[in-house]
């Protein structure tokens, strides 16, 4: 069986263990990594793969996981599509996830490609789970309590504010849906806490939850990868009241981020084209083997 080529855009974290979990899929093989220096540098875990600075120079490429920051996703997005090329991606952005899709919609029918997007463990992994309980349940209320652990998506964001070397959000549940934001910042020099702590509060990740910025001198001293979600749904099943349920997690952030990719990059190929949030596609197409298999061992 032909197997699945596909390549890397970016070699940060997720990058890393998007990496990491296509070597362990039988059926995938890698076209190759994309960076901003090309093979400058190259990582000795990657002297087996062609290391590039344009998707352009791969070779039959058929999914690109792109391992970029939410905010430069779209970018990447409809310059991968327009040659026909499916993409996946962890953006993560809830707000922006409905205008997102509809971005790309068009790009995909018109290229004949598939692109999955908001594809992390939340959203993503997190959705389906909040789509299930509320099966079971039509009427209730649902929490997302995150934590306590690293947000990938909120350290890339603080890294980016004028005057931050480095940094780290950390997330502590306070029960209910309602999050605390704690974040490590090493300044730059000359670089002043108030100004950095209010271009921080002011973002759209941080701006409605409670949040704490600390100056550090060393942000490796305090990160740890790990996170976890608790998701709670009390509710209604046909006319019957008090139906609770219950979903827990504790991960390494981007290992679980990495292999969420490599499960929708799979998916990306069995589906017609379009953009598709990981709630649209049947949950079997993100594992490998044959259906019938599957329906075998799982139902």
């Amino acid at each position: 069986m032909k197997k699945i080529r596909a390549a890397v855009v970016g070699y940060g974290n997720i990058g890393h263990y998007s990496v990491q979990a296509l070597e362990a899929a039988t059926d995938f093989e890698i076209a190759g990594i994309v960076r901003r220096n090309g093979a400058e540098n190259k990582p000795a875990e990657l002297a087996e793969y062609e290391v590039v600075k344009d998707i352009t120079e791969l070779k039959d490429v058929d999914v690109a996981i792109l391992a970029t920051p939410s905010r430069s996703c779209e970018e990447y997005a409809k310059k991968i599509l327009a040659l026909g090329i499916n993409t996946v991606d962890s953006f993560d952005i809830h707000t922006g996830i409905v205008d997102y899709r509809a971005t790309l919609m068009p790009i995909c029918k018109e290229h004949n490609a598939v692109a999955v997007i908001s594809a992390g463990w939340d959203p993503g992994s997190d959705s389906i789970v909040r789509t299930l309980m509320q099966s079971l349940a039509p009427k209730g209320l649902s929490y997302t309590n995150f934590g306590p652990g690293m947000s990938m998506g909120h350290s890339v964001c603080v890294r980016s504010k004028a005057g931050v070397k480095n940094a780290l959000s950390v997330t502590i549940p306070k029960g209910e849906g309602l999050h605390r934001r704690m974040v490590y910042v090493e300044l730059e020099e000359g670089a002043k806490l108030e100004d950095v702590a209010k271009a921080v509060k002011e973002d759209p990740y941080f701006a409605n939850d409670e949040t704490h910025v600390f100056a550090v001198d060393s942000v490796d001293e305090v990160r740890d990868m790990g996170h976890g979600v608790n998701l709670v749904r009390k509710g209604v099943s046909g006319k019957t009241q008090n139906q609770r349920m219950e979903f827990n997690m504790s991960i390494n952030n981007p290992a679980l981020t990495g292999q969420v990719l490599v499960n929708v990059a799979r998916a990306s190929v069995r589906q017609q084209p379009g953009c598709y949030t990981m709630v649209e596609i049947p949950v079997i197409d993100m594992l490998a083997g044959s259906r019938e298999d599957l329906i075998k061992h799982l139902v």
